[in-house]
């Protein structure tokens, strides 16, 4: 190698990336040995809804990035001149100390979350996830002689990669072999109404799947048990709903119990399901909101841990204890590009009406899918909220037999074929990967969503039949 840049030699790019690059989420033997199957796919352009691959060819990108990240679309110029003029100015310094950007998100954010006060930076969602994991932890040894310690979380929910994330994930194949795991973390049941444990529906059900997460508090022991943590709606666990009166009667137990409330916005904060975040369609009011993907839509890496002025308080009340206050800090928290980034795209989403756009597009996209519903018998369930949907494959509607994981990805791949990203479950849940996810940009139209659902419509005709 030469040392030259690679962007005009793309057959350069393509064997560097299959000889140095460890992709996430990949077997990589299809692209290794002597004669490769395939070359990686390399993503070389994005403007708008739009991405171009090596070879030229456009796509759609039903997914925000692949994992629901890029809300506010590809090629913001001003998100980023944004970070650049910051990163000549100041780009980093440790958390210790504050900076503009950080404090001025910081005020710009906490005004969109009543009832919250304080914001505490890292960069990603899974450490964001991890400090209020410590947060919990802290405060059960603060003051409650360490036993109020237990983290409850729910079956299907997913909230990072790390192995406390992973602790408190409700995915087991994406937990398969990575254990053994932190102890004190219990799952509760999930809601979701499609598969509900019950013979309910409705409010009914809502009540019954709350009750479900009582069960467990009662079973371990509310003294025991410090911190519930929720998806205000399930992302990679099936894009689940939750049912008519399901928040309320949660936000009633953990009072009830002294549980703090954590929800995990990762996915759905900014926007993504026309508030926001999620958990405001819900009028609950948690101790801590964690969130990262669409805080800075891909722009610059940012995450955020944030808690109500109760949470904070506990840690400064006695400063004569030299271990009272939270000993953590994120390397990569101190980094401003991040807060810059973050400071432009919510005043994109805000210029632009965006979390309005989120509301119509997001309706008319429920619309659609139920249109082709009528037509594919395979097509058991459709649901979302905002601009995040699924559509649950069966190959039965009166048994509710999943699809099976390879007819689900075959329609996934055609799409892909079509020149349209869309995403869908895939070894997460034993059984039950089958699933289409959709989640593209906030700014997205009825043209974008005609194309995706067409896209759909033909994948399912020529894999079903």
């Amino acid at each position: 190698m030469d040392g030259k840049p690679l962007d005009n030699d793309i057959s350069r790019v393509v064997e560097a990336d299959r000889t140095h690059i460890w992709h996430h989420l990949i077997q990589h033997a299809p692209w290794t040995g002597p004669d490769p199957a395939a070359d990686p796919r390399i993503i070389v352009e994005g403007r708008g809804m739009r991405v171009w691959d090596q070879k030229g060819r456009e796509h759609l990108d039903g997914v925000s990035g692949g994992v629901w990240t890029v809300n506010v679309g590809y090629g913001r110029e001003r998100i980023a001149n944004a970070v650049r003029d910051q990163l000549i100015r100041l780009p980093y310094f440790a958390g210790s100390a504050g900076s503009i950007p950080g404090a001025t998100f910081a005020e710009r954010l906490i005004a969109k979350m009543p009832g919250m006060s304080r914001v505490y930076y890292c960069n990603s969602g899974s450490e964001a996830n991890e400090k209020a994991f410590k947060m919990v932890r802290q405060i059960a040894h603060k003051r409650y002689g360490g036993r109020k310690h237990k983290i409850l979380y729910r079956d299907r929910d997913y909230h990072g990669t790390t192995l406390a994330c992973l602790s408190a994930g409700g995915q087991d194949e994406r937990n398969a072999q990575y254990g053994p795991f932190a102890p004190g973390f219990v799952r509760v049941p999930h809601c979701l109404e499609y598969r509900a444990q019950r013979d309910l529906a409705g409010e009914a059900w809502g009540e019954a799947a709350a009750r479900a997460i009582e069960e467990v508090i009662l079973r371990e022991g509310p003294d025991t048990v410090g911190a519930l943590c929720l998806e205000p709606v399930t992302a990679g666990g099936g894009v689940i709903v939750p049912p008519e009166g399901y928040w309320p009667r949660v936000q009633e137990i953990c009072r009830k119990y002294d549980i703090l409330l954590h929800i995990d916005e990762v996915v759905c904060g900014m926007g993504r399901t026309g508030t926001w975040f999620g958990y405001q369609h819900y009028g609950v009011e948690p101790d801590f909101v964690t969130m990262a993907k669409g805080v800075a839509s891909g722009y610059a890496a940012i995450a955020c841990c944030v808690t109500s002025e109760r949470v904070f308080d506990l840690f400064r009340d006695d400063a004569s204890d030299p271990m009272s206050y939270f000993r953590d800090i994120s390397t990569f928290g101190g980094c401003t590009a991040g807060p810059a980034a973050a400071i432009e795209n919510m005043a994109i989403i805000e210029e632009e009406g965006l979390l309005e756009n989120t509301v119509k597009m997001g309706d008319y996209m429920l619309e659609q899918l139920r249109a082709i519903q009528e037509r594919h018998a395979v097509i058991g369930d459709v649901r979302g909220k905002g601009l995040f949907l699924g559509a649950e494959l069966v190959t039965d509607r009166t048994t509710k037999e999943p699809a099976p994981e390879r007819q689900v990805q075959a329609v996934v791949a055609d799409c892909m074929a079509q020149g349209v990203i869309i995403g869908a479950t895939n070894r997460s849940l034993p059984g039950f990967n089958n699933t289409l996810y959709y989640a593209p940009a906030l700014i997205a139209t009825k043209d974008d969503i005609d194309t995706l659902i067409t896209a759909t419509d033909t994948a399912l005709a020529r894999v079903f039949g």
